[in-house]
């Protein structure tokens, strides 16, 4: 029960990445606040409650600062205490970067780097009371070290996200907080489904196989793997790990080429 009597903050928890997440620190003891902007978030946590988990679900959009700020004190208050913040909520849509609106780049921009620079920044002065505080930032391998054409955006986004880490771990690694990205590559989500979709309306499957078949694993994640990587650099089994972009994706960025070798 290595996460037990610690108390998490997990953003766009009410699907993907971020539901794993949420299950997976909720199995190892810990109590959970969910922040999501989808009012989906309160069927999530009513079902999780009903299992007998300690969980709490908030509406609030994290590129509005004005709600982020007011719903920090709120969880404080609920929950008495903040250990743990998961930087999860992000978005990917697919378009060339000669194509793309203003408004969709603006939207990557301010979700997946402001939003998670809102939420950290409400939180920290909660976190700075904890005596072994741990932020963990979702990036990905998007954007630091592969990507594929239409992911300008996001890739830009996530790649920041790194330097986002590391600064931060520098800045509060003397108030006993640790801060590191977790780098996923293609875990099964309704975000890699519905760049299926844009990639090929007409078949997206196909699409989800083909990467499968481009991975070492030969499959994609689940989003209970990412949590159990999550679960870990939060407990304090990852005490001396700080300032670190861990890569989770089934070998998907090993390959030098798909044709040399034996």
């Amino acid at each position: 029960m290595k996460l037990e009597n610690k108390v998490a903050i997990i953003t766009g928890g009410a699907m993907g990445n971020g539901l794993g997440i949420v299950k997976v620190f909720l199995k190892y003891k810990a109590k959970v606040a969910i922040i999501d902007y989808n009012d989906k978030v309160f069927d999530v946590a009513k079902d999780l409650q009903a299992s007998g988990y300690e969980v709490r679900a908030y509406k609030a959009d994290i590129k509005d600062n004005l709600a982020v700020k007011k719903v920090m004190p709120i969880i404080k208050n609920d929950f008495k205490q903040i250990d743990i913040l998961v930087n999860n909520a992000g978005i990917c849509s697919l378009d060339k970067f000669e194509n793309m609106s203003e408004s969709l780049r603006d939207l990557h921009f301010d979700i997946n780097i402001k939003g998670t620079w809102n939420v950290t920044l409400a939180a920290l002065p909660y976190l700075k009371e904890s005596q072994n505080a741990s932020i963990i930032n979702l990036s990905s391998v998007t954007g630091p070290l592969v990507a594929d054409s239409g992911e300008v955006a996001y890739a830009t986004t996530k790649a920041a996200l790194i330097g986002f880490t590391k600064s931060l771990a520098a800045e509060v690694v003397n108030d006993n907080i640790r801060v590191n990205a977790i780098m996923p590559g293609y875990i099964k989500t309704p975000m890699v489904e519905n760049m299926a979709k844009e990639t090929n309306s007409n078949d997206p499957e196909s699409v989800i196989n083909s990467i499968a078949s481009a991975i070492p694993m030969k499959r994609l994640g689940t989003i209970e793997e990412v949590g159990e990587l999550a679960a870990f650099l939060a407990s304090d089994e990852a005490s001396y790990i700080t300032a670190q972009g861990i890569v989770i994706d089934g070998g998907s960025t090993l390959p030098e080429t798909m044709s040399m070798g034996v």
